[in-house]
């Protein structure tokens, strides 16, 4: 880590810390009514500084994502964590916001990017020993929260392996993109963007599955 991150780090958990500690022995010595302004004052301080930070912190990870390539080979060797972070940095890349979500009970988000052509996207990543294989059940899945959940226009499953003939076919007629082995190799290693590769149409308004085309149509610039 950089010796200017860890300095952006470090100060995003002083800056509240630094209110907390200034609060308690002012209300210790003369009552919590003084002092409300003056704490006040000093969380929209710490709040401003921290939005300032994490924008800076962000603009930094998009430099150092830039033209970002990634083998197949190299995406292989990862745990479906790392596979889940790749995914976003590729999404950065491409200089579409995103942000990894992935945890236990994520209701099917493990990306969730802020394209501002297209709307939220939702992506579901599935790592996969080579040759394994994503079904349908997973598209039903995706399909069934990314809206709800998620309020998302677009929804994608994203994996190293296969998508199943079926699976494929379900995504198509109710709009879940997919990605597989083939596509992902267009988009991590020879750069291709994923509205590109999936076949996400341009257009913030609805939600997941409302007039969307299937990946097996003409790409969106």
């Amino acid at each position: 880590m950089s010796v200017a991150l860890s300095g952006t780090l470090a100060l995003v958990i002083a800056v509240p810390m630094a209110a907390d500690l200034l609060r308690r022995p002012i209300e210790a010595a003369a009552g919590p009514g003084p002092v409300m302004g003056v704490v006040t004052l000093l969380g929209g301080v710490g709040g401003v500084v921290h939005a300032a930070l994490r924008d800076r912190s962000g603009r930094l990870h998009a430099k150092g994502v830039r033209g970002l390539r990634l083998s197949l080979a190299r995406i292989d060797a990862m745990t479906p964590p790392e596979f889940e972070v790749a995914v976003r940095d590729l999404l950065v890349r491409d200089g579409v916001p995103a942000r990894h979500v992935g945890r236990r009970n994520d209701q099917a988000a493990d990306v969730i990017a802020e394209d501002p052509r297209r709307g939220r996207i939702v992506l579901q990543c599935k790592h996969t020993t080579v040759g394994g294989g994503v079904g349908a059940p997973v598209m039903y899945q995706v399909k069934g929260t990314a809206g709800p959940a998620h309020g998302a226009r677009h929804a994608v499953v994203v994996t190293n392996g296969n998508v199943t003939r079926e699976a494929r076919r379900w995504g198509d007629r109710h709009g879940v993109h997919w990605v597989d082995r083939a596509r992902l190799r267009q988009w991590a290693e020879e750069g291709r963007s994923l509205p590109e590769v999936a076949g996400l149409p341009l257009g913030r308004r609805g939600r997941v599955g409302r007039g969307l085309r299937g990946p097996g149509t003409a790409g969106a610039p």
